[in-house]
Parts: C-alpha cells; sequence; structure tokens
C-alpha cells in the first residue's frame, strides 16, 4: 500500500485509508483472517491511527472486515457456506437485472456491452510470468463487463446491490484458479455478449447463471482441496 502524501490531500486521512486497504483486500493481497493492526497499518500508510480506526469501522458495515472481542480487527474469513449465499443472491438479481437490460436497453447498451468485452478479451487475465496470479487490470475490466451488461436495467439500486455481491465474490473467485479446468471463460463472455445482442433474455440469464455456478463449483473445489489457496 502507497503513503498518504500531498497527492492524496483531496480525500481525508480515513478516506484513503478506506481505499487503500479496501483494495488490499479485494486484490487479495491482505489475506482472508488476516490480523488488521492498527498502528501497524497507520505506519504503512503514513496516517494517524484513528483515520485507520474510522476506515476499519467503514469495512466492518461492508463485511470485509470483522471486529473481535480481544483480537481487533480482522479481514472477513472466506467461508463456502457464505459463498453459496453469495453466489445464489447473485444469480437472482442478475437474472432480474438482465431480463431488465434486454427489455429497456437500446443501441447504446449493445456498444457498450460489446466494447466492455472488447476491452477484457485484449487484457492479460494473469500476471506476467504466473498462471495463478490475477491481473488486477483484467479484474477490473471482468467486473465493468458484467456490470454493462445489467447497466441498462433501469434501477440504480439494483446495479448496486449486483457491485456490492460481484465486489464481495470478487475476493473468492481467485481461489478458482488453483483447480484444473478446460473451461474457456473467453468463449462464455462471448456467449453472453451473443446472448443479449440477439435478445434472447431467457437464454443470456441461463449463460450467466452457468457462468457464475461454474466458477462458484471450482472455488469450493479449491477451498475443499487445495488448501494453499486460503
Amino acid at each position: 500500500m502507497e503513503q498518504f502524501s500531498a497527492a492524496n490531500f483531496s480525500m481525508s486521512q480515513s478516506s484513503y485509508a478506506y481505499a487503500q486497504i479496501r483494495s488490499g483486500i479485494l486484490a487479495g493481497e491482505i489475506s482472508a483472517d488476516e490480523r488488521l493492526k492498527i498502528r501497524g497499518l497507520a505506519e504503512e500508510l503514513g496516517i494517524s491511527p484513528g483515520a485507520v480506526r474510522e476506515a476499519l469501522s467503514r469495512l466492518v458495515a461492508e463485511r470485509l472486515v470483522i471486529s473481535r472481542d480481544q483480537k481487533g480487527f480482522v479481514v472477513t474469513p472466506l467461508k463456502i457456506e457464505d459463498l453459496t449465499d453469495l453466489t445464489d443472491l447473485r444469480c437472482e438479481l442478475e437474472g432480474i437485472a438482465l431480463r431488465r437490460s434486454v427489455q429497456r436497453g437500446g443501441l447504446e447498451w449493445e456498444a457498450n456491452v460489446i466494447a466492455a468485452a472488447h476491452r477484457l478479451r485484449g487484457t492479460e487475465q494473469f500476471v506476467p510470468g504466473t498462471d495463478r496470479v490475477l491481473h488486477q487490470p483484467w479484474a477490473d475490466l471482468h467486473s465493468a463487463f458484467h456490470t454493462a451488461l445489467i447497466n441498462a436495467c433501469g434501477s440504480e439500486r439494483l446495479i448496486a446491490l449486483h457491485l456490492d455481491l460481484f465486489e464481495q465474490s470478487a475476493r473468492y473467485q481467485r481461489l478458482a484458479v488453483y483447480v484444473s479446468s478446460k473451461r474457456d471463460g473467453a468463449a462464455e463472455h462471448q456467449a453472453l455478449v451473443d446472448a443479449a445482442i440477439e435478445r434472447d433474455a431467457d437464454r443470456l440469464v441461463e449463460l450467466a447463471t452457468t457462468h457464475i455456478r461454474t466458477t462458484t463449483d471450482l472455488i469450493v473445489q479449491a477451498m475443499r482441496y487445495a488448501p494453499e489457496a486460503c
């Protein structure tokens, strides 16, 4: 994480700490169940302990951090039960949002979906020289692609819920690479684009649901049989 500096004066120390710690958790740079020491983080970020405490309290509200008696703050553990809950909710909500987008989306929506898929396809999924370290630019574009698909749903609340669940799931998605698979993610994404452009809502929802649940199945395998992943 980078230290707070003059270049960051447009935001408060607590907001800066929140953004840095949150990004580290979602990117997997700060491990699940890792203890978050306020003084250590304050020194690393070059800010006050009070600002770090305020940031951690915000992350508790987002369920990315939990507060434990006698232990202080820790990163929320990864659990299969939580992943299953996230998966079920994502499938339900994305199904609603996708159907609405197909019904309401115009040419601009179609163009945005195609553009998002093109950017994703042109970006390396893994950090060069590795086969298990997810490339953050790819992860950001992956989120943008799935958001583009539901962006015409007409509900800001639904889009916000989608983004929240997607980000919560992102911590788990990084584990899927620890399980061998012949899956062609790029082909799955293109199939989603095709169904959206063809305005085949039933097909689009079916593909999206399979896409999400296939990822979940791989993650569950990793959590059960590849302990080094966690």
